[in-house]
């Protein structure tokens, strides 16, 4: 059975569809190139990569399967993305992702991962020359360069990157659809992005339950400003990113809002102005700051706490709540974090929070994926016990999730 997408065939993939179109081997394989013995051998050799038949052979044709229907469906979004990613990169073939191998797609991947045709021979197991012959004959089949050259160094230009993403999309749908058909042996992989306010809570939390759950699912988690997972999420090296949304709406990306946070003020546990009661802003202001990188949506809660009025001494722009949480058990500054973000340090008595929760500081956490990923039943599982997580968040305010959860 096939454990490897690139281990299939690139056009019997195709013909999948025509077979589903058409409801016939004779007319697929005319729509594919292929002489019917051919069509019919290639069928056979899919299914037993699969392990499951596909189509039922019945009087009046070719029909789908239940599971035939789920690789079929898989198959045309793999389809769909390397049309996607090859469409205006060439003039000289209508649909050139036709003409594409299996063979250059891993190839050409191989050689935007590694940045080397040497280190891509060896990540593929093909001879250095075949990853330039079949990196070549993907350049002929786009009709232009799609990598510079400088050196021994490999760079993908616009069109490599393009295409590169559309080849990864479709990788990622042929992998989920041996995932869904139980193929993947060492377990499924969900790999996300989590932002900062998602990590001390919600995503361990979520992924401690699905790991109880289902013991052979796998995770691959890539830290990270909004600015930072985007285009991975966009590229499909990332399937979702957790944490706080953005308050607009984004084309190609779908955002799903689980619960609000609220900011609260950390301060060390010596702090002077460590307790329940909030001083007052001309106080609040008295004391150095340590405040998050310009044009963050943090910074911006922080400048408006302050607007109408000069703001206080920033000696430290920081954006790491490790750094930023020794830095406050070592002097009288103050920062805006989230509840989440200093709820241990709390408990262990290291830091401490000046009043209550800032009424103006919500902020949606949530979801973010693209508008054409559909998860598998793993995948779904994971959104739902995020969720879930964050059903819970959003039932108790702040106070008790920062003195309950640890």
């Amino acid at each position: 059975m096939a454990t490897d997408p690139f281990d299939l065939n690139l056009r019997h993939l195709r013909a999948l569809l025509a077979i589903e179109e058409h409801g016939s081997i004779t007319t697929a394989a005319d729509v594919v190139s292929l002489s019917q013995p051919a069509l019919t051998q290639g069928l056979a050799k899919i299914e037993r990569q699969f392990g499951y038949v596909l189509f039922e052979r019945r009087s009046g044709g070719m029909v789908v399967t239940p599971v035939g229907r789920i690789v079929v469906d898989r198959v045309r979004a793999a389809i769909d993305h390397l049309a996607g990613g090859a469409k205006g990169l060439t003039r000289v073939f209508q649909h050139p992702e036709r003409l594409m191998t299996m063979t250059q797609l891993r190839a050409f991947l191989a050689l935007a991962e590694a940045g080397s045709f040497t280190a891509a021979a060896h990540g593929t197991g093909l001879s250095q020359t075949a990853v330039h012959r079949a990196v070549g004959d993907l350049e002929q089949v786009i009709g232009g360069e799609l990598v510079e050259r400088r050196g021994r160094g490999v760079w993908l230009n616009a069109a490599g990157k393009r295409l590169s993403r559309g080849i990864r999309l479709a990788v990622g749908e042929l992998n989920a659809a041996l995932a869904e058909l139980g193929l993947e042996t060492a377990g499924e992989l969900i790999a996300f992005g989590a932002l900062p306010l998602s990590r001390p809570f919600l995503v361990p939390a979520a992924m401690a339950r699905l790991a109880q759950e289902q013991p052979q699912s796998r995770f691959e988690v890539v830290e990270g400003s909004w600015r930072e997972l985007v285009e991975p999420l966009r590229d499909g090296r990332i399937d979702l990113i957790v944490g706080a949304v953005r308050p607009f709406d984004i084309t190609d990306l779908h955002q799903v809002p689980l619960y609000e946070d609220r900011l609260v003020i950390a301060v060390g546990s010596q702090h002077p102005l460590a307790g329940p009661d909030m001083p007052s802003l001309d106080v609040l202001a008295s004391y150095p700051w340590i405040v998050p990188p310009a044009n963050t949506p943090l910074r911006g809660i922080w400048e408006r706490l302050f607007e109408g009025r000069p703001l206080p001494a920033t000696p430290i722009e920081c954006g790491s709540v490790m750094i930023i949480g020794r830095l406050l058990t070592e002097g009288n500054f103050l920062t805006l974090l989230s509840p989440d973000q200093v709820a241990l340090q709390i408990r262990l008595g290291l830091l401490a929070r000046v009043g209550p929760p800032l009424a103006e500081s919500t902020r949606m956490i949530g979801i973010t994926t693209r508008r054409s990923w559909r998860p598998t039943a793993m995948q779904r599982r994971f959104i739902e016990l995020l969720g879930e997580v964050g059903t819970t968040a959003r039932e108790n305010d702040p106070d008790a999730r920062m003195l309950g959860w640890v």
